[in-house]
């Protein structure tokens, strides 16, 4: 029964499970992605810490006639069931937030207390608990988050900037300059290529020590960040401006950074997206890859066609693009073998799909759906022209529509940053509701302009097939008075 994880090859295996009634949890991943395998770790020795539940393992892309049942769009993903029917789902990697879910629908843990990498049982090794504990950093409850962070250690801060003084240019960043694990890292080796200076690189996700550490010791959030001569100049969209502006050629200029030398095709590219023309393409294979790539100002290379995805990353990709209102058009990569290989290559992008703007790759569906999420997308396009410009108040209804129950809160259901949020959140999940919801934390202008749109000087607010349903207060007394699930299903 349990105590193992099993691969399962088809809908109908699944289907049999969750029939059953017992406890399943479904662990979709990708071989291409570096959280699932270290979720899958987890996902292994909560299979013997809960023998009473099934725990099932599905390649994604390779399964996408489930993915697409359980509505998978990024990996990792999990879906909890119990009784033949779907009681949760958890999207990234959050360790945490994993065995939470696990125990609910598998267990027992005590009330109100967080299911920690040390409450996982003694089946998970010292190397496992390590690297459950770093994933949970990233993911830490609003408590954490909100307690004093500790200084850096005196070896560790050393060590940090011994390899922050490596090279006269350093860039620490998601991957490396050869495979980079994010566009945003991407795009700021571009800017270094163009720039034809050389530089040193840290691949942050390789040691989670330095990861952590490096945001303390720059007093910087997110990655990539480049330096020069030890100084900080910033992340990706500085990088970007300081590049487009000619400031980036002077500071390295007054640093005596060399940016004379001849760079090779290879590392320089072609100034879009980090694609380069790489030797080990034909010219005449390149060419034409330059031209597809080129052929709209938003090109998706995606298994299938828009209408008939045969892939569940594909079809999100463009449910995104459709949801945008973008126009683009597409090139299904199942039709032609030299493509599909070689635009890998080309592009240095190992999956599918791809989306290209302009020329540049953006990256596959966990950046597309990322950037979405966050804004950047519409951003992206308004910039390049591909969108009109939109004001906050079109911005604000598509976010309240996004979704038919749509709550603006602070911070996210996983980790709400305030109680109100965190009691909002938990009584749409115990009426077994699905809503979308949008940190407001995360965007001021959203933050503010909210306010105004809506008439409504606090948060959470939660609406309903676009109208405002209220706050706190109001949806605690529908709860209370049992009106609140049919309030919201109407």
């Amino acid at each position: 029964m349990g105590g193992s994880v099993r691969d399962v090859k088809s809908k109908g295996e699944v289907d049999e499970v969750v029939a059953s009634g017992s406890p399943v949890i479904l662990h979709f991943w990708a071989s291409w992605c570096e959280a699932s395998k270290h979720m899958d770790q987890l996902f292994s020795h909560l299979s013997t810490d809960f023998p009473n539940a099934r725990f099932l393992r599905v390649e994604a892309e390779e399964q996408p006639e489930i993915s697409e049942a359980y509505s998978v769009s990024a990996v990792p993903f999990f879906a909890f069931c119990k009784d033949g029917k779907t009681f949760d789902t958890l999207e990234g990697a959050d360790p945490s937030s994993l065995a939470n879910k696990v125990a609910k629908v598998a267990g027992s843990i005590n009330p109100g207390e967080a299911a920690s990498p040390a409450s996982l049982g003694m089946a998970a090794g010292a190397s496992v608990l390590e690297t459950v504990k770093e994933l949970a950093k990233d993911n830490d409850s609003s408590k954490e988050k909100n307690q004093v962070q500790p200084g850096l250690s005196g070896p560790l801060k050393k060590r940090i900037q011994q390899l922050v003084d490596s090279n006269p240019v350093m860039l620490f960043m998601k991957g490396t300059p050869e495979e980079p694990k994010c566009g945003f890292s991407r795009k700021v080796v571009v800017v270094l290529n163009e720039e034809r200076v050389k530089f040193g690189s840290f691949d942050v996700l390789s040691d989670s020590e330095v990861r952590e550490g490096l945001k303390k010791f720059s007093n910087w959030p997110t990655f990539p960040q480049l330096y020069c001569k030890g100084e900080l100049l910033g992340g990706c969209d500085i990088a970007i401006a300081m590049h487009e502006s000619g400031e980036l050629k002077e500071v390295f200029k007054d640093h005596g950074i060399d940016t004379t030398n001849e760079a090779k095709e290879k590392e320089s590219g072609n100034g879009k997206g980090g694609i380069s023309k790489s030797t080990d393409l034909s010219t005449t294979l390149s060419s034409r890859l330059e031209s597809l790539v080129n052929s709209s100002a938003v090109m998706l290379f995606m298994k299938g066609k828009p209408d008939e995805p045969k892939c569940g990353f594909s079809r999100k990709v463009v449910e995104i693009l459709q949801q945008e209102n973008v126009p683009f058009e597409s090139f299904d990569i199942l039709t032609d073998e030299e493509v599909r290989q070689g635009l890998k290559v080309y592009s240095n992008w190992s999956s599918y799909p791809q989306l290209y703007i302009k020329g540049e790759l953006i990256g596959g569906s966990d950046i597309v759906l990322e950037m979405q999420k966050s804004g950047e997308l519409k951003k992206n396009l308004h910039e390049k022209g591909i969108l009109p410009a939109e004001t906050i108040q079109d911005r604000l209804k598509n976010l309240i529509a996004s979704s038919p129950v749509m709550l603006f809160m602070k911070g996210t259901p996983d980790a709400p940053r305030c109680g109100f949020s965190s009691r909002v959140a938990d009584a749409l999940r115990q009426e077994g509701l699905n809503f979308g919801s949008f940190d407001i934390l995360t965007d001021e202008e959203v933050r503010q302009g909210l306010k105004v749109y809506s008439n409504w000087p606090t948060y959470p607010q939660l609406y309903y097939k676009s109208e405002l349903i209220g706050g706190h207060d109001i949806v605690m007394e529908l709860r209370n008075n049992g009106e609140l699930k049919s309030t919201l299903s109407e």
